[in-house]
């Protein structure tokens, strides 16, 4: 039986966004449900599937599991050979710290960037929170790419959990503008280069649900 997964809106769902990323980079082969995050029956629908009521879900079987890092630890256990976290003790408990950092932080940034595909690039001015955040990432992301660069071009050489993670931080980066370092603009440009990457925006911008409270320009819509 395929795996499948649920998540929420493309353009705004960025919990969502971080399995699909690990699934279709490392090839692991699922079918998706897409349930729009304001629609009249989204909760009765996720609640059959779980108890937290929320997006992403990953149906195996029997199994669900929920939460975007418990479905990335599930698949790593479940397809070793995807490489999700790095091989070596001491450098995959650093990829899950940050994964967990991620998790578990940067309230401020999620809240005045919130994640939308289809908006125009347009910066949005900073509170100090935010700008706190963003220097906060751009040093781990700086530090990564020096530590382990060598093994290839992402946070910890090959595409893993650790890039999944961030991959909604990298959206709210580039359509707000925000200004960041050439390591981290460099970091940017190659997940954003990947197909995975391009089939999921482009899937976003065709969507018709439109969810005022994740459009920062309301009650304009800047669709670029």
């Amino acid at each position: 039986m395929a795996l499948r997964l649920v998540i929420g809106n493309k353009n705004y769902s960025s919990w969502s966004l971080r399995p699909w990323m690990a699934m279709k980079v490392a090839g692991i082969p699922f079918e998706e449900t897409v349930i729009s995050l304001d629609a009249p029956d989204f909760k009765e629908r996720i609640l059959k599937l779980s108890p937290a009521g929320k997006v992403p879900v990953l149906a195996d079987g029997d199994w669900h599991v929920w939460e975007s890092l418990a479905i990335l630890e599930y698949l790593a256990d479940k397809f070793p050979q995807a490489g999700l976290w790095p091989a070596e003790a001491a450098t995959r408990a650093h990829a899950r710290a940050l994964a967990a950092e991620m998790h578990a932080g940067f309230a401020p940034l999620r809240r005045h960037c919130p994640m939308n595909i289809w908006r125009a690039l347009k910066p949005r001015e900073l509170t100090p929170e935010v700008e706190g955040d963003v220097r906060r990432i751009d040093a781990m992301w700086t530090e990564c790419r020096a530590r382990f660069g060598k093994g290839g071009p992402f946070l910890f050489g090959a595409f893993g959990a650790a890039d999944a993670m961030y991959a909604p931080v990298i959206s709210r980066f580039h359509t707000y503008c925000i200004e960041v370092s050439a390591a981290t603009r460099a970091y940017m440009d190659t997940v954003m280069s990947l197909p995975a990457w391009s089939e999921w925006t482009a899937a976003a911008r065709q969507e018709p649900w439109v969810l005022a409270r994740c459009e920062v320009d309301w009650p304009n819509v800047l669709k670029g």
